[in-house]
């Protein structure tokens, strides 16, 4: 199973908003520097965790975005549910095997369903506060590897 950078990455929008000390307002720019990710690939990304009621959005010349729920109300699972586009393992999960020669008699369709199911339910046991019980050091890594810091692997390209 590998996941699509859109959920990578609101996955990683979350993680600096719910590390963030007194739920302050955070901009896209900053979020954009300390991942290396283009700011209007974060800006679709942003729009989309908060119309999924994820995130607030706050317009204006102080505003930025935030957390709309608690760290502990975010489910990982969730999420990539909500954010990947389809959960097609193999071919014949989208299109019920019509390019398949054995699809009538066969049974790997069913393994790689338990295999995607038992995937899932693995992250439906994670929140995002399980994933940021590191805060500070978290934290402390964004201020160090942020934008602009050497050694710094720039994802935004």
């Amino acid at each position: 199973m590998r996941l699509t950078n859109y959920s990578d990455y609101s996955i990683r929008v979350l993680i600096y908003l719910a590390t963030n000390q007194n739920h302050k307002l955070v901009n896209i720019k900053e979020i954009a520097e300390v991942y290396g990710i283009s700011k209007n690939h974060l800006m679709k990304i942003i729009y989309n965790l908060g119309k999924l009621g994820y995130i607030e959005t706050i317009r204006g010349r102080n505003g930025g975005i935030r957390l709309a729920k608690s760290p502990a109300e975010i489910n990982i699972g969730e999420i990539i549910r909500k954010t990947e586009e389809d959960f097609y393992l193999v071919e014949c999960f989208q299109n019920h095997s019509e390019n398949c020669a054995i699809a009538p008699v066969c049974s790997l369709k069913y393994v790689f369903n338990k295999a995607l199911e038992s995937f899932l339910q693995v992250l439906d046991g994670y929140s995002l506060e399980d994933v940021t019980e590191n805060s500070p050091m978290l934290r402390d890594y964004f201020e160090m590897y942020g934008a602009n810091s050497p050694g710094r692997t720039d994802l935004s390209t």
